[in-house]
């Protein structure tokens, strides 16, 4: 299950994520996501775990919780809306 992880401090890393979601099973993958101009964090991560159950508790006890210093926002990923073709004619 793939889960959105937002409202991270800038400063929180990739190896700090995983440990704390690690304490409620396996993580198979963490991505904090950068801007791609500049390098820096965007305050948003995807944490991918591939036990459901896990990852429901790792939402169950991360959501709202202090990591350094600002309240995460954790829940499953919801897929990216496909773009229309809508331009200009």
């Amino acid at each position: 299950m793939k889960l959105y992880v937002g409202n991270m401090a800038f400063s929180v890393t990739d190896s700090q994520l995983r440990t704390a979601f690690e304490a409620y099973g396996t993580v198979e993958d963490v991505a904090v996501i950068s801007d791609r101009d500049t390098g820096r964090p965007k305050g948003f991560a995807f944490v991918t775990m591939p036990n459901a159950q896990e990852a429901n508790a790792a939402i169950q006890g991360l959501n709202e919780k202090d990591l350094d210093g600002r309240n995460l926002r954790v829940n499953e990923a919801k897929p990216k809306a496909e773009m229309g073709s809508g331009g200009r004619y």
